[in-house]
């Protein structure tokens, strides 16, 4: 019988399909929110006077992010159906599945006419196409880490978890670069707005095409073969998680929460616009694109390593205890992150982006790990991909946003940095009445003692 892990040394056959699994989890999510993070950075830069002109600068604005959140309303339903599905024929199925609809949404959008050439069918086309990403990632994640965790041994899923995890660094790292050769290089000023800002969007076939691969190569996880093995695959996984774990899914989302609204401040397009956005159209900094671009790109390296050491951290120490590091860093640092961006000065801006980076890693890295251990193997795939999906809602789906607002109606982004501030004292508090269950055995021979003692209170 296939074992979800191993205490002995692993064997070579064993080591090659690790790196398999690792190589193809950071892969597939890198192409994932490449495309994510491509969207929210166009958003900020160019979508509102591209789609949305006659709504005025500002206004143009807030509609642009309007549409970043839109997609996460569209999460659910895609947590929901990959979950359902991912719990009943496979995680590596619905990998390829969400793949290839996030791929095909963001090509897509590269060849949409611009609100000047087709009128208000533009910025129509445009939220559909939001949305089909919405749904993508919905089921992405979650398929994911749950390769990467039950492919784990014993004491390393922080470790291997943090794969995945360091595919959303890498998307925003890649994003923010191809955008700023396109801006500095190849098509700068004009000629960006014209058509180099659709460049970015047409690559993704291509990457999608190496991502399809890749993940093919990889074996299904060994706790589903378990699963189907004994032939206990839950009939309605998403009815059992509601019924028996509905605390558990709001509580962990909480946790997810302070993290999103945190780190959509950047990746969420939001600090590119507010960097970049002209005086004269009533920006407050004025810099201009490819530096910006350039100093979160750097950030986004810092947010990698700080995430994968999170990881390979909580093995040691415990998820529950990474978490607070990274609350405690989160809190010390969200204060200066826009006194940085209002200088003006791209390696201050950079400087900022940095510190943000250390709390946003250690408060994510270790999440794969921590989402799957937290789930019954049976429902696992619906649990951690709907929890993933509800908290990105009420934390980043508007984040964006509710912080464009913030800094119209109160001339200064320190509001910004309260709001941000109080989501995260939320998600502190649900983190410390999560029980951590580091180590806990994943396999379905499990199940009763999965399902048990979530919360600080019990015994």
């Amino acid at each position: 019988m296939t074992t979800t892990s191993t205490t002995a040394p692993p064997t070579e056959a064993r080591q090659r399909e690790l790196r398999r699994v690792a190589f193809a989890t950071v892969i597939g999510t890198t192409i994932e929110w490449y495309d994510f993070f491509l969207y929210a950075s166009a958003a900020g830069l160019v979508f509102g006077s591209l789609f949305f002109a006659p709504a005025g600068p500002e206004f143009a604005t807030i509609l642009s992010f309007a549409t970043v959140g839109v997609s996460f309303l569209f999460r659910p339903l895609g947590a929901f159906l990959a979950g359902h599905f991912g719990d009943k024929i496979g995680r590596k199925a619905m990998l390829v599945v969400t793949l290839i609809l996030m791929g095909a949404a963001t090509t897509l959008i590269g060849v949409l006419p611009t609100y000047q050439q087709i009128g208000v069918a533009a910025p129509v086309l445009l939220i559909l196409l939001r949305i089909l990403q919405g749904l993508s990632t919905g089921g992405e994640w979650g398929g994911a880490v749950l390769m990467a965790v039950e492919h784990a041994p014993d004491g390393k899923r922080g470790r291997y978890g943090a794969f995945p995890q360091i595919g959303v660094p890498i998307g925003l790292l890649l994003a923010s670069g191809v955008l700023a050769l396109m801006t500095g290089v190849i098509s700068p000023g004009d000629a960006f707005l014209e058509w180099g800002w659709r460049v970015p969007f047409l690559l993704s076939f291509v990457l999608i095409i190496v991502g399809i691969i890749v993940r093919r190569a990889v074996d299904e996880s060994p706790v589903f073969k378990e699963i189907s093995e004994k032939k206990e695959k839950a009939k309605t996984p998403i009815l059992t998680l509601f019924r028996k774990h509905w605390l558990l899914v709001v509580l962990a989302a909480l946790t997810f929460a302070g993290n999103n609204a945190a780190g959509y401040m950047t990746t969420g397009g939001y600090l590119q616009n507010y960097a970049t956005t002209p005086l004269a159209d009533g920006g407050h900094v004025g810099m201009e694109r490819t530096p910006v671009l350039l100093a979160v790109a750097g950030a986004s390296v810092v947010w990698l390593i700080v995430t994968f050491a999170a990881g390979v951290v909580s093995d040691r120490i415990g998820r529950r205890n990474t978490y607070v590091i990274g609350w405690i860093a989160f809190l010390a640092t969200v204060f200066l992150l826009f006194p940085l961006a209002d200088t003006g000065n791209p390696w201050l801006l950079f400087v900022g982006v940095s510190l943000f980076a250390i709390g946003n890693g250690f408060t994510y890295g270790q999440q794969a790990a921590y989402f799957t251990e937290l789930f019954p193997a049976s429902i696992r795939y619906s649990g951690v991909s709907i929890t993933y999906a509800i908290g990105a809602i009420i934390g980043g789906a508007f984040a964006p946003t509710i912080a464009a607002w913030l800094v119209q109606s109160t001339g200064t982004a320190t509001s910004v940095a309260f709001y941000i501030a109080g989501v995260m004292v939320v998600a502190f508090a649900a983190t410390l009445l999560l029980r951590d269950r580091t180590g806990i055995p994943l396999g379905p021979d499990h199940e009763q003692e999965q399902s048990v003692r979530h919360f600080v209170w019990q015994r």
